[in-house]
């Protein structure tokens, strides 16, 4: 009881305080942390988050240790938060965490941490790092706190983070498809790398996109082949044809795949018909 009160009077000192002239920079440099902390919360509800985190990045030294500690911490992160400042809210969302494992903003903090991690993410098709680490955080928090009111929300920036990581796997593969046989067989390389991203992120919304594309590089595949490996890439064709019809029936990309199969099936039939004559 006495601490509440203690706290509530600090609260009022704050905030006549800072009303007086000069009376922020004269709470900032008081030895008394429970006063400058009173500060830094009301100023945190005004929403003065610049300054509210400049004081407290006096106070969680200090109060580091005590029935503030983790709160003062938070209350940091949450400052560089909104500020946009998401690089060094993920830290200190994860010092937060790491220093108090077991506190009732452990769960926030490591879903914050996670979070700040996915807006800081630069575009994956310049460097994919910090998408990966974003996605481990997320995965970590996911598999901490699997009943976690957050946990949806969690699962959808994973998926997004996958998508924007294939979309980079997808422009590759396009870009081996359009380069075709110039300086080798850039068909082969394109369907390596549209299966693998297929592969290794089987839910994602390019998944189509993706499968339409190995369909079509292995009929192109076929086509420039040399007369002995015709046959078998044009039955490769016609196999990749029934999976992608039996998974995507109604696909945009349909016709293609008929006018692929037709022309596939064709060259077949033309040559068994010539050796059974």
């Amino acid at each position: 009881m006495r601490k509440g009160i203690s706290l509530l009077i600090s609260a009022v000192l704050a905030v006549m305080t800072l009303s007086g002239c000069g009376g922020y920079n004269k709470i900032l440099k008081a030895s008394d942390y429970g006063t400058k902390y009173s500060l830094a919360k009301n100023l945190y509800a005004e929403g003065r988050f610049t300054t509210c985190s400049s004081v407290l990045e006096e106070c969680v030294v200090m109060l580091h240790g005590t029935p503030h500690g983790e709160e003062s911490m938070y209350l940091l992160a949450s400052c560089y938060f909104n500020m946009g400042d998401y690089l060094s809210a993920s830290q200190y969302f994860q010092s937060c965490f790491t220093r108090y494992p077991n506190s009732d903003y452990s769960e926030s903090s490591l879903f914050m941490m996670g979070k700040s991690l996915f807006l800081d993410m630069p575009d994956p098709r310049l460097d994919a790092t910090s998408t990966n680490n974003a996605i481990s955080s997320l995965q970590r928090f996911v598999e901490t706190y699997p009943q976690s009111r957050y946990r949806s929300e969690a699962e959808g920036m994973i998926y997004e983070m996958y998508d924007r990581l294939v979309e980079k796997e997808k422009g590759s593969a396009e870009l081996y498809y359009n380069m075709g046989l110039y300086l080798g067989n850039n068909y082969r390389s394109c369907i390596i790398v549209a299966q693998n991203a297929m592969r290794d992120y089987p839910y994602t919304k390019y998944r189509e996109d993706l499968s339409a594309l190995v369909l079509r590089a292995k009929f192109q595949l076929a086509q420039e082949s040399v007369s002995s490996k015709k046959d078998e890439r044009y039955r490769d064709a016609i196999d990749e044809y029934y999976a992608f019809k039996n998974e995507f029936p109604e696909s945009k990309y349909m016709k293609e795949a008929e006018r692929i199969f037709r022309i596939s099936t064709r060259n077949l039939e033309g040559k068994e018909q010539i050796q059974d004559e």
